[in-house]
């Protein structure tokens, strides 16, 4: 594919977050496949930081096998987080910031030493984060109707949109994370349940699949950097108004909502 076609995509993309989602993007992908994809994500990671928008991390999406089965692939996919995605617990989405989101409970990592190894191991990955906290991800999809492929999601910044971080940070020897349970509730109510188990068999396994592959597209991750491990359970939607807790075993619990329109 030539350079002038992926960014057409990435143009398309970075437009319809004014509300307005867009076709599917997957055939014009179809030849360059997940590195095309890739690099279409980054053409718009480039642009916003040009806009001066700044990257704190990365999220992990298709850690569930099941969600992998669906959509036919083997392998999960990563998109950017920024600084403004970012919310504390119990801050609301503004009104009117999102076009058809859902909402997934997940552990969250932060580093505290950089980690560029394509070949990192389980231990060195262990020795470089700092803490964890729990976080809600709150995802959107650019794509009309959430019609999507691997090649859709990867080019829309792995359906990013935002995420809230619990404000306790728990040390990472402090938790057994494949046995953490998790629920999470949406007005009082039971949404979604799971356990650590659920995102990939553990949220390290996740988070070292990360760093290897962002090592091998020529990216790594650095101290300071957040990291979301991916769901625990299934996700669901967002409405206008909705309360979103989830509370996760030995983390705590983090809260957010999507204001109504007034």
């Amino acid at each position: 594919m030539t350079e002038a076609a992926l960014q057409s995509i990435s143009d398309r993309l970075a437009a319809a977050y004014d509300g307005t989602a867009i076709a599917p993007v997957r055939e014009e992908l179809a030849d360059g496949g997940i590195d095309a994809a890739y690099r279409v994500q980054q053409l718009t990671v480039d642009a916003w930081r040009a806009a001066g928008r700044r990257v704190v991390g990365r999220k992990i999406g298709l850690t569930s096998v099941v969600v992998q089965q669906q959509l036919g692939v083997d392998q999960p996919d990563y998109g950017a987080l920024t600084a403004d995605m970012s919310l504390v617990s119990g801050e609301p989405v503004p009104a009117g910031a999102l076009i058809q989101p859902r909402v997934e409970a997940e552990v969250a990592l932060v580093l505290g030493d950089d980690v560029d190894h394509a070949d990192l191991t389980l231990a060195e990955l262990t020795r470089a984060i700092d803490y964890l906290v729990p976080s809600i991800e709150i995802v959107d999809s650019r794509i009309t109707g959430w019609d999507i492929t691997i090649l859709d999601t990867i080019a829309d910044n792995a359906s990013s949109a935002m995420y809230a971080l619990g404000t306790r940070p728990v040390a990472p020897g402090d938790i057994e994370l494949r046995d953490a349970e998790m629920t999470m509730t949406v007005n009082g109510e039971t949404a979604s349940t799971g356990t650590g188990a659920a995102c990939l068999g553990h949220p390290y396994i996740a988070a070292l699949w990360l760093a290897r592959r962002m090592s091998e597209l020529g990216t790594h991750l650095r101290a300071g950097d957040v990291v979301l491990t991916g769901a625990l359970g299934p996700m669901v939607d967002l409405k206008p108004g909705d309360e979103v807790e989830a509370a996760i075993a030995g983390l705590g619990t983090v809260r957010t909502s999507w204001e109504a329109s007034s």
